[in-house]
């Protein structure tokens, strides 16, 4: 296992190595043109089932991936890079076949839910060059894996939570239990009781997952009865789903009967919580978003694809000492952004070690 380097890229950097190709797939804009000296470094991405548009982890990849490409002047095709779309997991297999028939030369599988297609892939075609985001697969030469320590920024997100509750009572919403999500939902409970502590208050979690990553409905539904039991903050880690989060709490807000907010995930959702006050005034309820660099890392082992440097078979890990995650600044006061340095410096230094699966 080999601890990835990076470096700044936008608010987050992300350095590996990998060999990538840009490509062609379904629900995606059908342009094939490009030029014939960058044919070999055509990269595809397959999504989850949260879709290309999730607002979070796919979308990060693949404005990653748009960015790679623009940088080289490719085109969206299968002369230069294309994503294709995961309507349900049954869909994997057969879209990462229809990258390979189209030539893809490094394929992208966005999710952990990818492992076992990304797999039985590799090995089925050992000249293409595999990446699986968020899980890994080990003893396979052409197979990259890239993940996060996002029980790191989780907890960041957590103390900051701890320190903005008026009615210390906050919440959390998963997506589908499993190692990924794990994660959040132990660096989130470690973080606000830390927080808790320093402040000398008793704060109550709520959890709960909606067992599903792409459904808006299921996660208003659980954020309504979190924040009516007296929750002021949630942070979701449930990809699509967490766009129900930010329904209801816009809806609540602009009610204007109390203030409750959310925390974002994997990429900056500050834009999902504007909205207008009664009295016609300009807010957001976005408190903080945890960071996680999908769409640098992405486009990183593009670029390094293309020097033929693809590190097949290595495990790149990325943690808030490479600012491979991190958390915005968002709407945080200066006493809850201070804690939250102070947290994100002990965690760097080895003084806190953040869990990676809740307390049972």
């Amino acid at each position: 296992m080999k601890k990835a380097k990076i470096f700044t890229m936008g608010i987050l950097a992300a350095a590996v190595v990998l060999s990538l190709s840009a490509c062609a797939g379904k629900k995606s804009g059908t342009s094939n043109s490009g030029s014939s000296k960058t044919t070999k470094n055509t990269v595809a991405l397959i999504t989850d089932t949260g879709g290309v548009d999730d607002r979070s982890f796919n979308q990060s990849a693949w404005e990653g991936l748009q960015k790679w490409g623009k940088e080289h002047d490719l085109k969206r095709g299968n002369s230069g890079f294309q994503y294709f779309q995961s309507d349900n997991e049954s869909s994997y297999i057969p879209n990462i076949d229809q990258a390979m028939q189209a030539g893809f030369k490094t394929i992208f599988g966005i999710g952990y839910k990818l492992k076992d297609a990304i797999k039985q892939s590799a090995k089925k075609d050992p000249k293409t060059n595999f990446v699986i985001i968020d899980d890994s697969i080990d003893g396979i030469k052409n197979v990259v894996s890239a993940t996060f320590k996002d029980n790191e920024s989780s907890y960041l997100a957590g103390v900051a939570a701890a320190y903005t509750t008026k009615t210390n009572t906050v919440g959390f919403i998963g997506g589908v239990k499993g190692d990924v999500i794990d994660r959040f939902d132990a660096g989130y409970t470690e973080g606000v009781k830390a927080g808790a502590k320093e402040l000398g208050k008793s704060i109550k979690i709520i959890n709960q997952y909606a067992g599903d990553f792409s459904a808006p409905d299921k996660g208003k539904s659980i954020a309504q009865g979190m924040y009516q039991q007296g929750a002021d903050i949630i942070f979701h880690a449930s990809g699509a789903t967490g766009n129900g989060v930010f329904q209801e709490a816009k809806s609540i807000n602009q009610a204007g009967t109390k203030q409750v907010w959310v925390i974002g995930v994997d990429r900056d959702q500050t834009t999902e919580g504007k909205y207008k006050t009664k009295d016609g005034k300009s807010a957001n309820f976005t408190l903080t978003s945890t960071l996680k660099g999908v769409g640098a890392v992405t486009e990183d082992l593009a670029n390094l694809a293309m020097k033929d440097k693809f590190p097949g078979g290595k495990h790149m890990i990325y943690g808030l000492k490479d600012d491979g995650v991190g958390l915005t600044k968002g709407q945080l006061s200066s006493k809850a952004q201070k804690a939250v340095d102070a947290a994100k410096q002990d965690i760097i230094d080895g003084k806190v070690k953040v869990s990676e699966h809740p307390a049972k």
